[in-house]
């Protein structure tokens, strides 16, 4: 059975878009943080691991990207999981004043928590949230999670589908130490860093445009080494072994002074 690494607690939406992915029987193994997750893929205690890298609403999970840079591990796969957040607790949403989550989910649902007052308190993790609001047992508290979650801890709704916007997706990508075959529909994953001189982002994107390859993504990340520095994730239609790419990467190069290919995967479709 393959045995599939994601951060949080069982209920969480990373595991709920590795089951979504991989569709078969898989064993999904909770781990704390990103980092955990990686490593045990790179060590082989697991297969495969699963990891939220951006979201409709919240744009770029900014741990795990960082985290791209040093793994050894190949991109083979990615997935769009609708995010559909419930509001879980003991009381009617009038006698609740707080309610925990994991960063991002409250940045999803920031209009319910300020409509209804409520103080936001961070957590790990979704489905840990939900954790939390067992363990303590105070009826003003609440915790944004699934209803998956909801249902594995045995914690009941108070409402669902309270994210901002109905278009709440987050997008997962798959890692492993193999390497994807080659598909008809296939995207590569890049990130890069320039020589800090005029004109080196325009001569990096000309050669894609000149070589007629359809970018899907350019975000900027900051390097965290020089201040005012930046890293920079492109993804692009097309497998690293297409000639046309081959001599697109070979051609940016010289403008880079940092460049790796995180992978090459079948393109997903939103659900």
């Amino acid at each position: 059975m393959l045995k599939v690494a994601f951060q949080g607690e069982h209920g969480a939406y990373s595991e709920a878009a590795a089951m979504a992915f991989f569709k078969d029987l898989i064993e999904t193994i909770p781990y704390s943080t990103f980092h955990e997750v990686l490593e045990s893929t790179e060590i082989g205690k697991s297969d495969c691991a699963v990891l939220p890298v951006e979201n409709s609403l919240e744009g770029m999970v900014g741990e795990s990207n960082d985290l791209l840079l040093t793994t050894n591990l190949n991109v083979t796969g990615e997935i769009y999981h609708r995010i559909k957040h419930c509001l879980i607790g003991f009381q009617d949403i009038g006698k609740i004043d707080t309610v925990y989550s994991h960063p991002q989910a409250l940045g999803q649902c920031r209009k319910f928590i300020q409509d209804h007052h409520l103080k936001a308190i961070p957590t790990y993790d979704t489905a840990g949230s939900v954790k939390i609001l067992l363990e303590l047992k105070k009826d003003n508290i609440s915790c944004i999670a699934s209803r998956r979650a909801a249902e594995i801890y045995k914690a009941p709704i108070i409402k669902e589908g309270i994210e901002d916007n109905i278009n709440n997706y987050t997008r997962f990508l798959v890692l492993s130490n193999r390497k994807q075959e080659r598909t008809s529909k296939d995207k590569t994953s890049i990130i890069f860093s320039i020589k800090h001189v005029p004109g080196a982002l325009y001569s990096v994107l000309e050669k894609f445009h000149v070589n007629k390859i359809n970018l899907t993504k350019i975000e900027s990340r900051p390097t965290k080494a020089t201040p005012w520095e930046y890293n920079f994730y492109v993804d692009f239609e097309g497998n690293q072994n297409d000639k046309n790419i081959q001599d697109t990467l070979e051609k940016i190069k010289p403008n880079t002074v940092f460049l790796k290919i995180l992978g090459s995967y079948p393109r997903a479709e939103l659900d």
